[in-house]
């Protein structure tokens, strides 16, 4: 067995970390993915909504403008009535008239726009449609990802318990310097621990060792580390 050996399970639980660790980060980000997918739809759902809003407000405010406009033209007839000048009845018969076209086009309007009705209730139903069947879809992923990210969770725990339990083993003397070695490695370069192929060349940097450095790590008797990255070196 090569002297490294505790160091290359302790990197191998060390990679399962890594990896779930990275799987941690990316999860939250692919979630937030899934939900952005809804809030173009969402948007044209609150578009259409808004859109019907403002015709009921645009039915509205006519409704409004033309009970005014009659009213107006209650209040000319009485005062009309009451009128013994025939040029004053007149001059009132006209006022009548201009507000009466005016309430006629008012009236029209209103009309023109209660036909905008259907079409903006459609669109709303087709928006919130679209919205429900996407919604559905990002709900599943969503708690596709929420139920990994419990179970990465579990297994990362178990992981960082698993190297604790291993990093205990390598406390004695024989370890102690290969460890420590190992770890302030960790921090630079992955993996830390890397095959010596038959030509020499390191599996980290891939430079070709000089002859003594194969022929310590042949030897297998101590650590040896590739002397241009630093990694520990070991015969496969």
């Amino acid at each position: 067995m090569t002297k490294v050996q505790p160091l290359i399970e302790l990197q191998e639980i060390d990679g399962r970390i890594r990896e779930l660790e990275l799987e941690l980060k990316d999860l939250p980000r692919r979630k937030a993915l899934e939900e952005a997918r809804l809030k173009g739809l969402e948007a044209d759902l609150k578009a259409a909504k808004a859109s019907r809003e403002y015709v009921q407000n645009q039915i509205a405010n006519l409704e409004a403008e033309a009970a005014a406009l009659k009213e107006k033209i209650s209040g000319l007839r009485t005062t009309q009535a009451g009128l013994k000048s025939n040029k004053e009845y007149a001059q009132y018969s006209m006022q009548i008239d201009l507000v009466s076209h005016d309430l006629e086009a008012t009236e029209n309007r209103q009309l023109a726009v209660m036909d905008d009705i259907p079409t903006a209730d459609n669109n709303i139903k087709v928006a919130q449609e679209k919205y429900d069947a996407e919604k559905t879809g990002v709900d599943a992923s969503c708690q596709v990802i929420t139920d990994r990210i419990a179970l990465v969770e579990g297994m990362l725990k178990e992981a960082q318990a698993e190297r604790a339990e291993k990093v205990r083993e390598l406390q004695g003397p024989e370890f102690s310097k290969m460890r420590l070695y190992y770890e302030r490695i960790k921090t630079k370069r992955w993996p830390v621990v890397v095959p010596l192929t038959g030509e020499g060349v390191c599996g980290g940097c891939h430079l070709v060792q000089p002859p003594h450095v194969a022929q310590m790590v042949d030897r297998n008797t101590d650590m040896v580390a590739c002397t241009m990255c630093g990694r520990i070196l070991y015969r496969d």
